[in-house]
Order: C-alpha cells, then structure tokens, then sequence
C-alpha cells in the first residue's frame, strides 16, 4: 500500500482502517499521509488524535510512527488528519524546485540534476552544470523562476511506461534522491509544468504555479565535485528576506544620497574614491616613513655611517622596505626599532657590514627571533625598551 498523498495532495483527512500495530508504528489499509522520500520530508499531523513522529516507506507499507505508543488495534476504524501549513508549504516548495530546474535549464550549460531538499526555511536544488552560476546567474535563476509563477502555468501529473519516459529528452531523472519513482516498476509518473518543465517525481505539486508565490534565492554553495547548490525560500521567508534585503537597500541608499536603482553607481563611485584615498594615504604614508628614517641620529662606527633611533606608527614590514630603499644614498646602515609595546628592529646595510650579524647580536641581548642576510635583516619581540634597543645600537 503506497501513499495517496501525490495524486491527492489536496486531501487533509481522511478514514482509514489499521491493518497492523508494533509499538508506536501503525500500518493502515490506506493513507493520504505523505512518506519521507525524494528530498520532501514526511508529513506532520495526527491519526486517531496522536500526533506523528515520522511517516516512512517500508517496502510495499507505509509506516506511521506516532509519538506515543497506542491503543490501536487492526481493525479500528481511525481518522488521519495532515497538517495543512506543513503540506501546503512542501507541496508549494517541491513545485518550486522544479521551476528552478527549469530556469536552469534556460541558463546552464550541460545540465544535469544533482537532487533536491526540503526543510522548515529553505529548499536546496543541486546542480550538475559547467557553467559557473555567479552572482548574475543567481539573479536571472530567481527572475525566470517568478516569472513562471506569475504566469500561472498549470501543474499535471500521470503515470507512463518507464521506457517511454527514459526516450523523452525533455524529462528530468534523479533516480537517487527521487526514491522508489523507477524501482521495479513499469510505469513512472511525470510531474508536467506545462511549458517550463517535466520531471520523474513522486512528490505533492500544487495544480498551479501562482499557488507557489514569491521565491528568494538566498545563497549558493558546492556540496561536491560537479555540483552547485542553490538555496532559495518560498512563503513567509521569502516575504522576510525580500523586506529585510529591501529595507537595507533604502539604508545604504539614502546614506549614499542616491536611489536603491542608482545604488551600484553610487557604491562604484564610492569604491573609487575609497581607493584614490588609500593611494594617496600609502603616498603620504611613505613620505612620513622616509622623512623619519632620513631624521634618525647617525653614529659613525669604525668608518660607516649608522643611523639609528626608534620608529612609532608603522610597522616592521613598512619600515624594512624604506630602510632598504635608502640606504647607500643617506647612511651605510639603517637600524630602526619599532616604538611600540613588542619592540622590533630592521637593519638594512649595504653589505660593508653584515644586517644578519648585527640582528643577531639585537637577540641575543634582548630575546626575540627572527635573522636575514648581509644586507637586510629583522627581528620581532624584543624584550626591552626601545630606548634601550637604540642605545645599544649606537655603541
């Protein structure tokens, strides 16, 4: 006894008689409750007034799980009853993986069907494709699928001879999450968005997409090789998103003093502006460095001429790269010591005397780690004062 649930999806109760009891398992002669199968999960609601826990496939049964073992005996008469928020919501989302598909379909490339899932905010679809499904593929899919919804296609479904079926180029198959739709069986049943798509499914479809309503995608992931993962919701979540993304685009719109319409432009323009800012920041920036490293103190030490002193504000990488720049022109040496709580030191010469020796000496009085060759060399975490650092420097 299979479920009645995908060619009946309208009906919310309905009699039945048991036909076996083991614990809280029940087993009727005839159910409208819909069986976990395909990436649509089992239908909520009652029978004989127990809420369910689960409702499963097992092989030609259909087993009713309820949250607390019964009374029920084979025979009784019972009344199921489907909850109607959590059917409609399935049913709506299942028909709206497959405008998905279809859009894909428009859109992608080598196309294939990865599988599909329902949960309580959102649905998956996985696909097998070769194109890359970017931030504007993402775009179009959800258009062309409101799109189809808007214009009310009608839904149908019956059952042909699997053969046929499989010589029909226009047919969807995921025999590994559509589970049980083509096992041992002559005949498979077609689900027909009329124009847009058709698919072997065994799930509960509306009988028309402007049933389905607004639908939002929200993310896009890779679940394994070859496949693209695109989340989207339906119902209320979507409604939610779609105000909430709306409503920081008004935000960010009237802070940038533009429309939502005009907002890409407006954030190109304030993109451009933030990074002419930066590159003149990083120029200004490299002037202070080479003003200070050219104002260091210089020592003379047996023939070549040191500067050195301490650097605040920059940071060793910064100071390493200046230093090197200038050396030769201003000084032999330039050893600089960050003025900062973790002191470090930059040597940069050129190569009459050794950084990596003079480094090295810095470590061995003051801890730290760190080294170079002979004509640039660093060390970080000094443990000393960087006063005292310098002054060693300059003996």
């Amino acid at each position: 006894m299979q479920t009645y649930a995908p060619s009946d999806p309208d009906v919310r109760e309905f009699e039945a008689t048991v036909r076996g009891v083991d614990g809280r398992d029940v087993v009727l002669d005839r159910t409208y409750f819909y069986a976990e199968s395909g990436g649509q999960p089992a239908d909520r609601g009652t029978l004989a007034g127990v809420p369910l826990a689960d409702v499963q496939a097992d092989g030609d049964a259909v087993v009713h799980t309820l949250v607390e073992e019964t009374a029920l005996a084979p025979g009784d008469e019972v009344v199921g009853v489907v909850d109607d928020d959590f059917r409609t919501y399935c049913t709506r989302a299942h028909t709206a993986s497959h405008l998905l598909y279809g859009a894909g379909r428009r859109l992608l490339d080598d196309l294939g069907y990865g599988g599909f899932g329902i949960d309580s905010e959102k649905i998956r679809v996985d696909f097998a494709t070769s194109t890359d499904i970017d931030d504007a593929v993402l775009v179009e899919l959800e258009r062309l699928t409101n799109r189809a919804v808007w214009d009310s296609r009608p839904v149908s479904w019956e059952r042909v001879p699997v053969d046929e079926a499989r010589t029909r180029d226009d047919v969807a198959f995921n025999t590994k999450t559509e589970e049980g739709v083509m096992a041992d069986a002559d005949t498979v049943r077609l689900v027909d968005i009329e124009g847009w798509d058709v698919a072997a499914c065994g799930g509960t479809h509306v009988d028309n997409t402007r049933e389905i309503g607004p639908i939002e995608v929200l993310d896009r992931s890779n679940p394994g090789e070859g496949l693209t993962r695109v989340e989207f919701a339906v119902g209320p979540t979507a409604i939610d998103r779609r105000a909430r993304i709306r409503g920081a685009a008004l935000d960010a719109a009237r802070e940038l003093g533009t429309g939502v319409a005009d907002l890409d432009t407006a954030v190109s323009d304030l993109l451009a502006d933030r990074d002419a800012l930066e590159s003149e920041v990083r120029e200004y920036k490299s002037e202070v460095l080479g003003a200070r490293l050219s104002a260091l103190p210089t020592v003379d030490h047996d023939g070549t001429v040191w500067r050195v002193g301490a650097v605040s504000d920059f940071g060793p990488n910064e100071v390493g790269e200046a230093a090197q720049d200038r050396v030769g022109d201003e000084a032999d040496v330039i050893a600089a010591v960050g003025d900062s709580a973790s002191p470090y030191v930059v040597v940069a010469t050129t190569g009459e005397v050794d950084a990596g020796d003079v480094v090295e000496e810095v470590t061995a009085a003051f801890g730290g780690g760190g080294g170079g060759g002979p004509t640039f060399a660093q060390s970080g975490g000094l443990d000393a004062d960087p006063a005292v650092v310098v002054e060693s420097l300059r003996e």
